[in-house]
C-alpha cells in the first residue's frame, strides 16, 4: 500500500510539474511571438518597400537574416519543448556576394517567403495558442485563490467563469470549477504548446512541391554531369586522334624512311631521324597536357591549393593566390573546383582586360569558398553559351552556387561555394 501511495504521489507530482512547465512555456512563447513577430514583420515590410529606391538593397539582407534567426529560435524551441522537428531549407548564399546578389538571392529563396508568411500567423494564432496554454492553468489557480479568501477583497459579484462569487459558498463553487479547469489544463496545455510548434512546422517546413522541385534540380544537375562527362570523353578521343596519335603515326613513317635511307643516304636518314625525335617529344608533351586536362597530377598529389597555385604560374597575368585549407576535400569536389577556377581564370585573361588577378581559397562552416577577382573592365554575366554558365552547371552537380559581381568598369569578382567537409 505504501508503494502504491508513493507511486500515486509521484505521478501527481509529475503531472503538476508537467502542467506548470507547459504553462510557463506557453507564456514564454506568447511573449516571444508578440514583440518578435511584430518587429520582424514591420522591418521586413519597410525594407522590401525601400528596394525600389535602393536603400532596401542594403537593409533587406540584414532584416531577412534577422527573420531567419527568429525562425531558427522557434525551430530550436520546437525540438526542445515540443519534440517537433522543423528542418531549415535555406539556400546557401555565396560569401562575399554584393548586396544586390544577397538581396535577390534571399528573395528568390522559397524559405524566405515561408518565413514572412509565418510571421503574421505566429503573431495571431501562435500567440493565442501560447497564451491559452498559460491562461488555463493560471485561471484554474485563481479559483483556488478565491476559495482561500481572495473573495473577501474582490468586488461583488465577481464572476469566475459562469460562477458569481459573492461569499464563501460561491467561492467554494469557484474552487470546484477551478479543479475542473486544472484537470482540463493537465492535458490541454501541453497539447496547445505542441499545437503551437506544429502550426509553425506547417508554415516553415518545405512542402511537397518544393521537394519535387528539389528532385527536378537534382535530375537536371545529374543530366548535366552525364553530358559533361560524355563531352569530356569526346574531347579526349578527338585530342588523341588529331594530336598524339597522328604524331605517332608520322613518327612510325619517319622511322620506316630512316630504314630505307640508312644505307643509301645516311645524311638524309639522320635528318629524318631528328624530325622523328622532335615528333616524339611533341607527342609526349601533348599526352602530358591531355593527362593534365583529365586530372592534373599536382591536384591528385598535393591538393587543391597547390593545383591552383600551379594554374596561376602558367597565366600571363600577375596572379596572387591565398589558400587557407585545414585539410583536403573529397576528390570529386576538388576536381570540380579546380576546373571551375581554371575556367574562370581563362575568362579573366581572355575577356577581363586587367593586369592583375587575386584568388582566395578557403574552407569555412562546411563550405569550400573560392573567390577570383580581376581589375579588368567588368561586364561579365552568367548567360547561355558563356564559360560562367558551364561553371555554374559544374558546381550545381555538388549543390554549389556561383555569384558574379561585375559592374561596368570593373572590377569583376566571381565567388564559388560548394558544401563539403574537410578531412
Amino acid at each position: 500500500m505504501d508503494t502504491e501511495d508513493g507511486g500515486g504521489g509521484g505521478r501527481t507530482a509529475t503531472a503538476v510539474r508537467e502542467t506548470l512547465t507547459a504553462a510557463v512555456r506557453g507564456l514564454a512563447l506568447a511573449l516571444i511571438a508578440l514583440p518578435g513577430a511584430i518587429l520582424c514583420l514591420v522591418l521586413s515590410v519597410v525594407s522590401l518597400a525601400l528596394i525600389p529606391v535602393g536603400v532596401g538593397i542594403v537593409t533587406t539582407p540584414w532584416v531577412l537574416s534577422g527573420v531567419r534567426a527568429f525562425a531558427d529560435v522557434r525551430r530550436l524551441l520546437a525540438v526542445r519543448w515540443g519534440g517537433v522537428r522543423i528542418p531549415p531549407a535555406y539556400r546557401p548564399l555565396p560569401a562575399g556576394a554584393n548586396p544586390w546578389a544577397r538581396t535577390f538571392g534571399m528573395l528568390g529563396d522559397r524559405a524566405t517567403w515561408r518565413d514572412l508568411r509565418w510571421l503574421p500567423v505566429d503573431l495571431t494564432a501562435g500567440f493565442v495558442l501560447g497564451l491559452l496554454a498559460f491562461a488555463l492553468v493560471f485561471y484554474a489557480l485563481e479559483g483556488f485563490a478565491l476559495a482561500a479568501g481572495l473573495w473577501r477583497v474582490v468586488p461583488e459579484p465577481y464572476w469566475f467563469g459562469f460562477v458569481p462569487v459573492s461569499g464563501q459558498l460561491s467561492a467554494l463553487a469557484a474552487a470546484g470549477l477551478g479543479a475542473v479547469l486544472l484537470v482540463v489544463a493537465r492535458y490541454a496545455s501541453p497539447l496547445l504548446v505542441r499545437g503551437h510548434f506544429r502550426l509553425a512546422r506547417a508554415l516553415l517546413a518545405p512542402g511537397a512541391g518544393e521537394l519535387a522541385e528539389r528532385v527536378r534540380v537534382l535530375t537536371e544537375t545529374r543530366r548535366d554531369a552525364v553530358d559533361t562527362s560524355a563531352a569530356e570523353l569526346r574531347r579526349i578521343e578527338r585530342d588523341l586522334h588529331d594530336g598524339a596519335q597522328a604524331r605517332l603515326v608520322a613518327m612510325g613513317m619517319d622511322l620506316g624512311t630512316v630504314e630505307a635511307l640508312i644505307e643509301t643516304d645516311p645524311a638524309k636518314a639522320r635528318e629524318v631521324l631528328a624530325h622523328a625525335r622532335r615528333s616524339s617529344a611533341d607527342a609526349l608533351a601533348e599526352l602530358r597536357d591531355l593527362v593534365r586536362g583529365i586530372h592534373p597530377p599536382v591536384l591528385a598529389e598535393r591538393g587543391l591549393g597547390d593545383a591552383v597555385r600551379a594554374l596561376a604560374l602558367r597565366l600571363p597575368v600577375v596572379t596572387e593566390v591565398t589558400v587557407e585549407l585545414p585539410g583536403r576535400v573529397d576528390a570529386p569536389v576538388e576536381s570540380a573546383a579546380y576546373f571551375a577556377v581554371s575556367e574562370v581564370l581563362t575568362n579573366a585573361v581572355k575577356h577581363g582586360g586587367g593586369d592583375r588577378i587575386w584568388v582566395d581559397v578557403h574552407h569555412q562552416a562546411g563550405h569550400l569558398r573560392i573567390t577570383v577577382t580581376d581589375n579588368g573592365g567588368g561586364g561579365a554575366v552568367i548567360g547561355a553559351g558563356s564559360g560562367l554558365a558551364g561553371v555554374e552547371r559544374r558546381l550545381g552537380t555538388f549543390d554549389g552556387v556561383l555569384a558574379v559581381s561585375s559592374p561596368a568598369g570593373g572590377p569583376t569578382m566571381v565567388t564559388m561555394e560548394i558544401p563539403c567537409v574537410s578531412s
